[in-house]
């Protein structure tokens, strides 16, 4: 596979990412039963696997490159998302911290978008 192929399957797999959070995030915060079906359970983890492992393969193709300052925030703050993502989805006590973490989280994936397009860890603010 090209670079090309593999950034807009890493793209696609983001986009799916985000929406499927925000969806399940609307879920647990509303409490609606369709979050425990076993197939909302996993699609996250296929989607995600298949957003990672275009990441990996995408700085491997990149080589020194994948070292600068602006991939290396965008794993840091891949952290932080997957961390407020858990609160948002199942390890907020309330409805209201939920929402809460859900708010930051997608922020938090909107930054990183912004250092992506940018190549800069300012992100939009650049």
């Amino acid at each position: 596979m090209n670079y090309l192929a593999i950034k807009h399957l890493h793209v696609t797999a983001a986009a799916l990412s985000i929406l499927f959070f925000m969806l399940r995030a609307y879920w647990s915060v509303t409490g609606n039963s369709l979050l425990q079906k076993k197939s909302v359970k996993i699609a996250p983890h296929v989607i995600d696997t298949v957003l990672l492992v275009a990441a990996i393969t995408l700085a491997a193709m990149l080589g020194p490159a994948a070292s600068q300052p602006w991939v290396l925030t965008k794993i840091v703050l891949l952290i932080a998302y997957i961390g407020v993502g858990t609160i948002a989805i199942k390890r907020g006590k309330t409805p209201r911290s939920r929402g809460i973490a859900a708010v930051i989280a997608v922020l938090i994936f909107f930054y990183i978008v912004g250092v992506a397009l940018k190549h800069h860890p300012a992100s939009w603010f650049v």
